[in-house]
């Protein structure tokens, strides 16, 4: 069975089209990435994956069912702009995502459940590399930091899949290295299947399973926008290099 179905899938504004009868399969555990010029409308899939976006026409489904109209905790995601809360300790951020989850009404969790929560974020703290950061505040961690915490709040969830939307592109060179072997080790321990999208080609071959290039065929001034971005090529890399990476 697929993690991840879309069967004739369009995006359509009225009279413009974003994606054109989109159609793939991804297998569990596969690390995607998505490449592709400026506004081919990568961002708008990884939206309808996220269902903040609903297909004009066909049909996505999540491990074997179709995918809930709203976000859910089966699927995480980190944005380039770090999503964390200032006014929340790093501790408190990855806690917020459990409390809003089995809380929903208070929006807290008390007594036993919340310490246990607590080991829990402490635990993926630390397997993001923020171990002794608990107490801080996002103002005073580096991009680098943030953007481990964001990881750290989208892992709290225990999601099947995590969605990437250029999450390492407003990194340095060297902090963005960094973050590429956590992606790995968290991508390796973990039972999850990740799709990124990315506009840098070598981030995409060095950290993915399968890369898959969105185009347009059709792209001139005048077709009013009557054409989407299709599939282009959709290259499989050896799973080995990557687990052994």
């Amino acid at each position: 069975m697929s993690a991840i179905s879309i069967k004739n899938v369009w995006k359509e504004y009225g009279e413009h089209v974003v994606l054109e009868d989109i159609n793939l399969d991804v297998a569990p555990r596969a690390f995607i990435a998505l490449v592709g010029p400026s506004g081919c409308g990568k961002t708008t899939f990884l939206k309808l994956l996220l269902s903040e976006e609903i297909p004009s026409r066909g049909v996505i489904e999540v491990n074997g069912k179709p995918i809930s109209l709203e976000p859910s905790a089966e699927r995480g995601v980190v944005f380039q702009r770090y999503s964390v809360f200032p006014h929340l300790t790093v501790l408190g951020n990855v806690v917020l995502g459990r409390e809003l989850q089995e809380s929903r009404f208070f929006g807290r969790l008390f007594g036993a459940r919340r310490k246990a929560v607590e080991e829990e974020a402490r635990d993926i703290l630390a397997a993001v590399g923020l171990a002794g950061a608990e107490a801080k505040y996002p103002a005073q961690l580096s991009g680098g930091m943030q953007q481990r915490l964001a990881l750290a709040q989208a892992l709290i969830a225990q999601p099947k899949v995590l969605l990437l939307d250029e999450p390492f592109g407003a990194l340095d060179p060297g902090i963005r290295a960094e973050i590429h072997v956590l992606m790995r080790r968290l991508w390796n321990d973990r039972e999850l299947t990740v799709v990124m999208v990315t506009h840098d080609l070598s981030e995409a071959f060095k950290l993915a399973t399968r890369v898959i290039a969105f185009e347009r065929r059709r792209n001139e001034p005048t077709d009013g926008g009557r054409y989407g971005a299709i599939l282009g090529r959709d290259i499989e890399i050896w799973p080995a290099r990557i687990a052994g990476a």
